[in-house]
């Protein structure tokens, strides 16, 4: 394989990458007490910081934003000071770090709520998904509680309020997480927003709270410190839209204009999550399709091997691609893309809560030779 275009620097905002083999932000469930990172993420990130950016897994602005057991969050000061142990340690092996942050809406429980009220969401139709307590424990969904229009200003301050956390924390950047069925991508499609004030309707008013989200963000930390990732045509939790074409290019086109570090799109093709390692091969490209939209950095991510991955870079669909399960199983990826050398296979039992299992004991090169 000729991984060449791989190793080609790329600047996303205001940092440059030595590589584009990039770590896709990946739920773990495995904060600790409060939600707090602690050092066993620590040694995982680190582990990984050969990436040419590790995009950290969805983070909870807010406690209504929290929908997963020990997921972390970004809105406590204990919060910020254990993933302060997180970048600091990414960083002293020379490695860039962003914290996507995250509103998990309607795909929660009322047990992770203030006062355990209903989770909100734009319209109240609950998702097509599992319930899960705080506890871990599988219990039948709610129907989400119908947010106020008053209530939408403050979410939109504590998306600003986390950006401001994750830099303090030492991180080079933020991901607003817009995509998956999470309350910025709720908004967004028809299927899940039925609204008839400022926010629903015209695609425009859809738009409105992901627009005045990266405003605020931007305001905060400046653009060149934030991407945005986007799901089109994505179906996870029962999300849809009755004309995705046509919303997602309005949207990469609106967020084109705010000249963001980078957009990131994940692949139709890859299994929605939780389906299994199923592809949709009939699925449309993405990042080909989108790439006329958008003139800045743009990054993909969905069921890729290190060969599709590079074709892609070198086509130019994408400038880099982001790898999801392959860095979960082997956290020198770069090293062995950059010499041939066979992967790791991955646990999916592991994937989801636990501790060092299937987490920071996969083997490095060196270990496996």
């Amino acid at each position: 394989m000729n991984s060449s275009p791989f190793f080609e620097p790329l600047r996303l905002g205001s940092i440059t990458l030595p590589n584009r083999i990039l770590m896709a932000p990946l739920t773990r469930m495995r904060a600790g007490a409060c939600n707090v990172p602690t050092a066993l993420n620590a040694e995982y990130y680190a582990q990984r910081a050969n990436a040419g950016l590790i995009i950290a897994e969805g983070t909870a602005v807010s406690q209504q934003g929290q929908g997963y057991p020990n997921a972390p969050g970004i809105y406590t000061r204990e919060q910020v000071e254990g993933w302060s142990g997180v970048t600091q340690a990414v960083h002293s092996r020379s490695g860039r770090i962003f914290l996507q942050i995250a509103h998990n809406g309607r795909n929660s429980h009322s047990s992770f709520m203030p006062d355990g009220e209903l989770p909100v969401a734009p319209s109240a139709i609950p998702p097509q998904l599992p319930g899960f307590t705080r506890d871990g424990q599988q219990v039948p969904i709610e129907i989400p509680r119908v947010l106020d229009t008053v209530e939408i200003s403050p979410i939109v301050e504590s998306f600003a309020t986390a950006s401001r956390n994750a830099i303090e924390a030492g991180f080079d950047g933020v991901e607003l997480q817009a995509s998956n069925s999470h309350l910025i991508d709720q908004f967004l499609e028809d299927g899940t927003n039925l609204r008839t004030d400022a926010y629903g309707g015209s695609i425009a008013n859809r738009m409105r709270f992901l627009l005045e989200i990266t405003e605020a963000v931007s305001a905060s930390i400046g653009p060149e410190r934030l991407g945005v990732r986007l799901s089109p045509f994505g179906q996870y939790g029962g999300i849809c839209d009755s004309n995705p074409l046509r919303l997602f290019t309005s949207i990469v086109q609106e967020l084109n204009a705010r000249k963001l570090a980078y957009l990131h799109l994940i692949e139709g093709r890859g299994s929605e999550i939780g389906l299994g390692d199923a592809l949709h091969a009939d699925a449309l490209n993405n990042a080909r399709l989108f790439r006329p939209h958008f003139k800045g950095a743009l990054i993909s991510a969905g069921a890729y091997t290190p060969q599709t991955a590079s074709d892609t870079i070198q086509e130019k669909s994408a400038d880099a691609v982001a790898f999801g399960r392959l860095f979960i199983a082997n956290p020198d990826l770069t090293e062995r893309i950059a010499r041939d050398l066979p992967l790791n296979s991955y646990d999916r039992s592991t994937f989801y809560g636990g501790g060092e299992k299937g987490y920071t004991d996969y083997p490095r090169v060196s270990e496996a030779t």
